[in-house]
């Protein structure tokens, strides 16, 4: 399962708002990938639409897809959106995540970490 705030909610309504062509809601793809100080980094944007093998979440008018590999790293994801002029933006906090850095979007799991030696 992953969570939305309803605030997260609303700033992605809103972000959508510039992908949407006429007859369209985009979907919003919710992953992860290698990258970032703690080894692996957040990622988010609006495709036209899932794949088949996605886990898909409905969040009222918005829907989310998570490819399966994503899934077993943020499984109980909660995702937040805050405009705090410092250190606004969005925040996750993931229950799988052992370490994560200041920049709050890099994170590593139990089993990443042992992978790279943290």
């Amino acid at each position: 399962m992953i969570t939305l705030t309803e605030s997260a909610i609303q700033e992605l309504k809103r972000l959508r708002s510039k992908y949407e062509k006429e007859g369209s809601q985009p979907i919003l793809r919710l992953g992860v990938k290698p990258s970032g100080c703690s080894g692996l980094s957040y990622v988010m944007n609006f495709e036209p639409q899932a794949n088949p093998d996605d886990h898909t979440f409905d969040f009222g008018e918005l829907r989310v897809a998570v490819d399966p590999l994503s899934m077993t790293l943020i499984q109980g994801l909660t995702v937040d959106f805050s405009e705090d002029l410092l250190g606004g933006g969005f925040k996750f906090k993931n229950p799988n995540a052992v370490a994560s850095c200041g920049c709050g979007t890099s994170f590593a799991t139990a089993e990443t970490a042992a992978a790279v030696g943290h």
